[in-house]
Parts: C-alpha cells; structure tokens; sequence
C-alpha cells in the first residue's frame, strides 16, 4: 500500500502500491466475474484448450478490473461522502484520479484485444460491450439520472456467462441469454436491499436511487416483484438442457428462502428491524447466485467428465 503522511489533518501519499491498484479493479465484484463466465464456459457446448480457456477467463477478469477502476475514477466525487466508499484507493488520496483513468483504460484496451485475438472476437466484442455498457450507459448516464439504474445497468454484470459460453463457441445461444437474464433479474432485488440500509449515503450525494426516489416501502414491493420474477426463471435452465435434477431441486429450495427473505423485507417496516431484514437478503442474495452456478458448474463438469471417460473406454475398447 502507498505510504500515507498527514499534513494539516489531510491524509496525501507519497504513491500508490500494488495494493491500491488491486483495490481499483474491486476483487470482489471480479471473483464473481470470473466464477459465472467459467460456468459458461463449461456449460458451452465443446471444448476449448486449456490454455486458450485460461486466457479467456484471465481477459474477462481484467476487463471486469478495468470496468471497476473507471466506475472508481468516474464517481470519485461520490465516493469521498459515502461511508460505503470512502474508504477506496482515490477518497483515501492513496491513488489519483488520473492514475485510475490511465490504469483502467489500459487494462479495458488489454483485456479485449487479448480475449479478442487469442480467442475469438465474438467473445472480445462482448467484453468490449459489457465495459462500455458499464461505463458509459450505467456510471456516466443512468446512475445518476434514473431510479431505474440498477434495473437497466444491471446487464452489464449479467453478461460475462455470455462472454463465457462465446469464448468457447463463437456465438450466443438460447442457454447463454437464459444464465444473462438470471443474473440481469436477480441484480435489482440484490442491490436494493443494500439500498434500503444504505440510503442515507445516496441521498446525501444525489444519487437517484430507488428508495431516495419512490421510498422505502415501494422499494421493498419492487424487490418483491423482482424476486417472484427472478426464482421461476433461476429454474429454466433445467428445461433447456443446462440444469439436471440436483440443480433443479437446488433452484427450488433456495427459491424459496429467497423469496420468503424478500417477504419478510416487505413486512417489516422498524428501522432497525428493517435494516436487518435487508442485510439478511442481501447477504443470502449473494449465497443464493453462487450457488445456483456453483450446482450447475458441479453438474456440467459431471457430464463432462463422464464423456469423457466413456469415449476414452469405447477407444480402449
């Protein structure tokens, strides 16, 4: 990390680390990224080279840190008066806001000319799209313009299943849109319910988020509704081909909680009740996403490897 100094009670530093720049591209978000575009990609149909899959998924990770560092260099200004955000490399004067505008255009150029010629340009042109769409639809125009941001900028993390599936096969299909539209319904629900004990922070920096806009109460009805949208869809993939059965009664189980958890945020209206009962959904919302992909990827590796081992027997054979 920079080494920090205080002059006048302001914090500067004498250069940003490695850590700061690691900061910037949100670890987080991009363990994520990466873990849904690996399930596309086993879920493709074929296979691609291990070396070749290694480069997708490293790609997409850094287009998925180049997105975080400009979405960081672009809402400095925010950031520094929200208790959520303050804390990251630029409010903390640890990183400028240059050196994150520079850094993440390299890696957002990097990552797609690499997906783009290494793998194939379909793939490199959708993470091309999931960047700007994440930059320039969802932090520059929508964010701070519309309640419905979160609804719309939500496609730009539901794509990398896309980018994923692409990576193997060149091209998108029914099964690819249906893991993009699992996440795409199940963005809204997720942030609003950090967005319900969160909103103090929006409101104060202007930012037109669903509960500063229409409230609290009809924020809870529409997590409702996105969530009763969200968990019969989280089941497609059964009947398309991508879940089995374990997947299948796993979709429908946690479903379920989830669904009860988004009730229970609709009910209960005490402040700090509330909070809690948001948390609660947001922490499981979290849980329930990597769950669905981690059975469906347990299941199609399964299948795969069952391939596998029956066609290296027919060969013995």
């Amino acid at each position: 990390m920079g080494v920090e100094t205080q002059v006048d009670g302001a914090v500067l530093s004498t250069g940003p680390g490695v850590e700061d720049f690691v900061a910037l591209m949100k670890p987080r978000v991009m363990s994520l990224v990466v873990f849904t575009a690996l399930v596309g990609m086993v879920a493709a149909p074929g296979n691609l080279h291990p070396v070749l899959a290694f480069i997708a998924l490293l790609a997409i990770a850094v287009g998925a840190g180049a997105s975080g560092a400009l979405n960081m260099w672009y809402d400095a200004d925010i950031d520094r008066h929200m208790a959520r955000t303050a804390a990251r490399p630029i409010p903390r004067g640890l990183v400028t806001e240059n050196e994150a505008l520079t850094f993440g255009a390299v890696l957002a150029v990097t990552s797609v000319l690499t997906l783009g010629v290494l793998v194939n340009w379909v793939a490199g042109a959708l993470l091309a799209l999931t960047i700007a769409f994440y930059i320039f639809v969802y932090t520059m125009w929508l964010k701070r313009r519309t309640p419905q941001n979160i609804v719309i900028g939500g496609a730009a993390g539901a794509f990398p299943p896309m980018i994923g599936w692409a990576a193997v096969t060149g091209g998108v299909s029914l099964e690819s849109i249906v893991l993009f539209l699992i996440i795409f319904m199940w963005t809204p629900p997720h942030f609003w319910a950090l967005a319900l004990y969160r909103c103090r922070d929006y409101e104060r920096v202007g930012v037109p988020m669903l509960p500063v806009v229409a409230g609290l109460q009809e924020t809870r009805r529409q997590i409702v509704i996105y969530s009763l949208l969200l968990v019969p869809l989280a089941v497609t993939p059964s009947f398309v081909g991508l879940g089995g059965l374990v997947y299948g009664a796993t979709s429908v189980m946690l479903g379920a909680i989830f669904l009860w958890l988004a009730y229970k945020v609709y009910r209960t209206r005490e402040g700090r009740e509330s909070d809690r009962a948001a948390k609660r959904l947001f922490v499981f919302s979290i849980f329930y996403l990597f769950a669905l992909f981690a059975v469906l990827l347990g299941e199609q590796l399964a299948t795969k490897l069952t391939g596998f081992a029956s066609f290296g027997a027919a060969v013995g054979s």
